[in-house]
């Protein structure tokens, strides 16, 4: 079972981490690959404060070097995410061609409050754990503007009502 901030990893999550870190430890860019396989295997998709310790702990690495990581790369959830997550681009040319207007219609589709919802980085979960809204600053898509990621399916020239429709669509395949 997982761990949440404040308990140490249980023995299966300890063994499952040991198992990722022996099989890529040895590979250019090692740590990347360890955390990015931890979380995923996470049932909410985050990495928690005491699973960032005890890799660091096995790995050798200091707990600093993780967090840098961990905090620069947009793949890494340090919060529980829903079952579905929405990324939506904030760069430049997903800005200007309003990608601003997708996060508003999305939140208030959701019915997310509004708090810290004009922010630069920002990250929601509706209260039921289905849908978490997060904001990147750039996929590197920018030809395919506004670019919006759907449970990790990039999906490019993206307009409210498209949006809309994939929002349902998810929450339509969990109904059933």
């Amino acid at each position: 079972m997982p761990t949440t901030d404040g308990l140490r990893p249980d023995a299966g999550e300890r063994a499952f981490i040991d198992q990722v870190i022996a099989r890529r430890s040895a590979r250019p860019g090692a740590l990347l690959g360890i955390l990015e396989e931890v979380q995923e295997h996470q049932p909410r998709k985050y990495l928690c404060l005491d699973t960032i310790r005890y890799v660091a702990e096995k790995t050798g690495t200091s707990l600093s070097q993780i967090f840098s990581v961990v905090t620069f790369y947009a793949l890494f959830n340090r919060e529980p995410q829903g079952d579905h997550t929405i990324a939506i681009c904030r760069g430049t040319a997903c800005h200007t061609r309003g990608s601003r207007s997708l996060l508003e219609s999305l939140r208030l589709e959701l019915g997310l409050d509004e708090d810290g919802a004009h922010a630069d980085k920002l990250t929601l979960t509706t209260p039921n754990g289905r849908f978490t809204i997060r904001t990147v600053a750039c996929f590197g898509q920018c030809a395919l503007a506004p670019v919006v990621e759907v449970d990790h399916r990039i999906c490019g020239h993206m307009n409210e009502g498209v949006l809309k429709r994939e929002v349902q669509a998810l929450a339509g395949k969990e109904s059933q």
